[in-house]
């Protein structure tokens, strides 16, 4: 599955022209360090995500959100911890409680907006994030090109039925789920058992900043899902880096980072 900060080093804003590394320049592919939510706890990071969401427009008001055990998986954080901040949220009139059998937690019909404090961590945050996504850039079109010339009908079956379920994903938390599953099943495409903990690795410190999305928009994504597995299909390494590269440099204006 996400903004534009000029302030992003190691990556071009759009329209400038990347910088590439000298010959025998030290080029450190470890995963940036993102200091800017380290400070905060788990609960603050579901008041930021959530408020965050709001703030942008992405969770839309008098817009139901999923079960708490949904959101917890979504966010990696425990059902306890989403409660508490729904809570704190709703405190805030930031979202509202509906009681009853066909109740549940609802953005407010006229948010506040502004009001969640910890949102600034994660702006901090945005040339991090660049950076992280660039990281994950030069890892997915490695393990593009790799799954391409090694994977099996098995991976490829296995691969065309998350996409079938993303397609039919009830909510932005129950893609979420699979949209790792299907990532981290690319990579295991390549035989390469110890690149598999790398990879996710760095997609599930992308992951810190997932935010709530339109479910419309990521079953729109999920198009180029179904495009690489096609590619992979077809043994045809050159169309299967496209679409990874195409898949993971988008985020620079689809994720938070691009939208505020």
């Amino acid at each position: 599955m996400s903004p534009a900060s000029s302030e992003r080093a190691g990556s071009p804003m759009p329209g400038e022209r990347a910088v590439f590394p000298t010959p025998g320049e030290h080029v450190d592919l470890a995963a940036p360090a993102l200091a800017g939510i380290r400070r905060l706890s788990a609960l603050d990071t579901v008041r930021a995500r959530i408020g965050l969401a709001v703030d942008l427009g992405l969770l839309k008001p008098g817009e139901r959100l999923p079960p708490t055990a949904d959101i917890a998986a979504a966010l990696d954080v425990g059902e306890i911890t989403v409660r508490r901040a729904l809570v704190s949220l709703c405190a805030d009139g930031v979202l509202r409680r509906v009681r009853g059998r066909t109740g549940g937690t609802l953005v407010e019909s006229a948010p506040a907006t502004g009001v969640v404090s910890e949102i600034a961590a994660y702006q901090e945050s945005a040339a991090e994030v660049h950076r992280l996504i660039d990281h994950r850039a030069l890892l997915e079109c490695g393990v593009a090109h790799l799954a391409t010339l090694r994977t099996d009908a098995g991976h490829i079956a296995a691969l065309t039925d998350v996409v079938g379920q993303m397609d039919a994903a009830k909510d932005w938390a129950d893609f979420h789920a699979l949209d790792e599953r299907f990532h981290v099943l690319v990579a295991e495409a390549t035989g390469l058992a110890g690149a598999v903990p790398e990879y996710r690795k760095v997609l599930q410190d992308l992951y810190q900043f997932y935010l709530p999305y339109p479910v419309e928009y990521l079953r729109e994504s999920n198009g180029e899902h179904r495009e690489l597995v096609e590619s992979l299909a077809a043994r045809d390494p050159r169309a299967a880096v496209d679409v990874a590269r195409r898949h993971v440099e988008i985020l620079h204006t689809t994720m938070f980072v691009g939208l505020v």
